[in-house]
C-alpha cells in the first residue's frame, strides 16, 4: 500500500509528474477554472491510498461525502481557513462501476473524486497560476476504525 506522500513525490521526480494523480491537472486562465483529483481511494493499479493523516477513504464513503458536498456546500476555501474563494463547477465520482458503465477500461483511471472550481478570489487565483496551490485538499470528520491488512496487522 502506498501513502499519499509517496504518491505526491511526483513533484520532485519529473518522470512521475506525468502520472499527475494528485496535483492540479488543468487550469483555464481565461475562465479562472482549475481541475483535478480531490481525493483518490484506489490507484490505477489497484492500491488503496493512505492520505497524509494515514487514513484511507473507501470508495463508498468518498462517494457519499462528495454527494453531500455537492448538494450542501459547493464552496471552495483557502487552506481550510477561509471560505468563499471559489465555486465548484464540476464534480464526478469515478467508481469502478461507473467507469465500466461509461466504457472506461479497468485500470485506466483511479477510483476517486474529480472536480473543478471557478476561482473567484484574485489572490487565490494568482497562487493557483504560480503553482503555490497545486493540489486540492478535502476536509471532513470521521470516526477512525482499525482495520487489518492482508497479513493480519492492524492499521489506522
Amino acid at each position: 500500500m502506498q501513502t499519499f506522500s509517496e504518491l505526491i513525490k511526483c513533484r520532485a521526480d519529473p518522470a512521475r509528474r506525468e502520472s499527475g494523480r494528485f496535483h492540479v491537472q488543468k487550469v483555464d486562465e481565461e475562465k479562472k477554472l482549475v481541475f483535478g483529483w480531490a481525493s483518490v481511494s484506489v490507484t490505477v493499479d489497484g492500491q488503496e491510498v493512505l492520505d497524509l493523516q494515514e487514513d484511507m477513504i473507501d470508495p463508498e464513503t468518498l462517494e457519499e461525502a462528495a454527494y453531500k458536498f455537492a448538494e450542501l456546500y459547493r464552496d471552495g476555501g483557502e487552506m481550510h481557513e477561509r471560505t468563499g474563494v471559489a465555486v465548484m463547477v464540476e464534480s464526478v465520482i469515478l467508481t469502478a462501476e461507473k467507469q465500466a458503465a461509461i466504457g472506461i477500461p479497468a485500470g485506466t483511471l483511479p477510483v476517486g473524486w474529480w472536480l473543478g472550481f471557478r476561482v473567484t478570489d484574485d489572490d487565490v487565483w494568482e497562487k493557483v497560476k504560480s503553482g503555490e496551490y497545486n493540489m486540492f485538499s478535502i476536509g471532513g470528520t470521521a470516526i477512525r476504525e482499525e482495520i487489518e491488512d492482508d497479513d493480519g496487522q492492524e492499521n489506522g
